[in-house]
């Protein structure tokens, strides 16, 4: 495995993303340090984003029907990241990628209607 730009990046890689959170943190807990290292593992669905650009990773996908899916994702600002390494290429058929794309970006979400049981 070895570093790779994000131009090179397909639709349905499986890639590991090297970055550095900005989340906010306790001196017990940072100690002084400001740069966390994060490693994401996810599916690369593309760069979103108007005022700034994301890489976003698919991490669990539900689905629904044919043409629906639930997706867990991560979205991760382009100027934290470190690095970005193709675990595998290809993990995903890219007509698979375009439609977790799809679901992400209708904004649908996933709703489990539970039975009621009446003593």
């Amino acid at each position: 495995m070895k570093e790779t730009d994000l131009d090179e990046l397909e639709k349905g890689d499986l890639v590991r993303v090297n970055w550095f959170d900005a989340s906010r943190g306790q001196a017990l807990t940072i100690r002084g340090r400001l740069d966390i290292p994060v490693y994401s593992w996810g599916i690369y669905l593309g760069v979103l984003g108007q005022k700034r650009r994301h890489i976003v990773l698919a991490q669990n996908s539900f689905k629904l029907n044919k043409d629906l899916y639930d997706v867990d994702y991560t979205c991760i600002p382009l100027s934290f990241l470190e690095s970005v390494i193709v675990v595998r290429k290809v993990e995903l058929p890219e007509d698979v990628a375009d439609l977790l794309l799809l679901s992400f970006t209708a904004g649908r979400r996933r709703i489990i209607k539970r039975r009621s049981i009446n003593a």
